[in-house]
């Protein structure tokens, strides 16, 4: 990622130009601890979270790498008060195709501060070929270069929402001219400070998910009578129902069926049987319903599934037993199961989550 240097010098009127002064890395940071204010500054074990205007949250510590994305590097810092410029600008620079720029008020940019700050904003430097309804969230860092550490007092604040009416956001009390000309600081030495910026561009590729966690209620049952099983052939489905807002079905394979992996074991010695939900053959990929069931046959003695748990998707649409019933049991008339050559198969159903 490219990374925009700059230098001004005020030692006579504004001169631009570029120059190199990247620190060197080291291994371990430090954090530094602050004050409302920003009037002293004492180095805590912890990076530290303060409000600088009694509602602005704001993060600060101290890092060795230098910022991505801009570092402006002032000379005779001192003079753009004495010139009464009251705002600079810098240069622009570009992440993830936005342009942006810092913008410095040397004595503060709101009146009841004004004279007793610096104030520094990260802006928008150009939006005019952006729609009329943009809105960008960034989360974004402004650096304070340590002259005498060698390292950065970073201020990092919420994430924030970039748009038309609002496009500048930043640090109305960065830090008081006090704390700044102090001599022991490191932050203006020789009347010549360097500033930085770096910037996260927070892309709008998010998935948006709404889950229903079901509160227990008494489950649904639905009974079906089967006439003339004995002359079944390929697979019978029951008619829809719905259960909380999903809609269902049962299938079932009189002679059998493929089990998951292919096993063709139940195939003429049982009869398989399985609970689809409908709903999610048309479910995009992130939908999904969570459901517990049995299934029955009813008899003499019922012969039950046991209770069955699954994850309905639209690539997973159904759940089942490939060999519910041996088709021996089935056929027995001790069990009860087929009467007349008919017999009668239960669903309970339990739908827990919707998302």
């Amino acid at each position: 990622m490219m990374k925009t240097v700059l230098m001004v010098s005020l030692a006579s009127p504004l001169i631009y130009g570029v120059g190199s002064f990247l620190t060197r890395s080291k291994s371990v940071a430090r954090s530094i601890s602050c004050n409302p204010l920003f009037e002293y500054f004492k180095p805590p074990q912890n990076p530290v979270s303060c409000s600088t205007d009694g509602h602005e949250f704001i993060i600060l510590e101290t890092r060795d790498a230098p910022p991505a994305h801009l570092l402006t590097r002032i000379e005779s810092f001192s003079l753009l008060s004495e010139f009464r410029i009251s705002k600079y600008e810098s240069k622009v620079f570009e992440v993830d195709g936005y342009k942006w720029r810092l913008v410095i008020y040397p004595d503060g940019d709101e009146g009841q501060i004004k004279g007793n700050n610096v104030s520094v904003y990260l802006a928008m430097a150009d939006t005019s070929s952006l729609p009329v309804d943009w809105e960008i969230y960034a989360d974004f860092t402004i650096f304070l270069y340590d002259q005498f550490s060698d390292n950065y007092l970073c201020f990092r604040g919420n994430v924030r929402r970039f748009h038309a009416t609002k496009s500048k956001w930043g640090f109305p009390k960065f830090m008081s001219k006090k704390s700044l000309r102090d001599q022991s600081s490191g932050y203006l030495v020789k009347d010549n400070i360097v500033l930085g910026a770096e910037v996260f561009v927070m892309k709008k590729q998010r998935i948006v998910e709404s889950v229903t966690v079901l509160k227990p209620m008494y489950t649904r049952l639905r009974d079906w009578k089967i006439v003339e099983f004995s002359k079944l052939e390929g697979v019978w489905v029951s008619e829809e129902f719905n259960m909380r807002d999903v809609e269902w079905k049962l299938k079932i394979y009189p002679n059998g069926d493929f089990n998951s992996n292919g096993d063709l074991s139940s195939k003429g010695n049982a009869v398989s049987m399985s609970l689809v939900c409908i709903s999610a053959e048309k479910f995009t990929v992130h939908q999904k319903v969570k459901a517990e069931f049995h299934m029955r046959l009813k008899g003499r003695s019922d012969h039950d599934s046991g209770k069955l748990s699954h994850w309905f998707t639209s690539s997973s649409t159904c759940c089942g037993q490939s060999a519910f019933i041996s088709l021996a049991k089935l056929r027995d008339p001790e069990n009860g199961f087929l009467v007349d050559d008919c017999c009668t198969v239960q669903v309970e159903i339990f739908v827990q989550l919707v998302s």
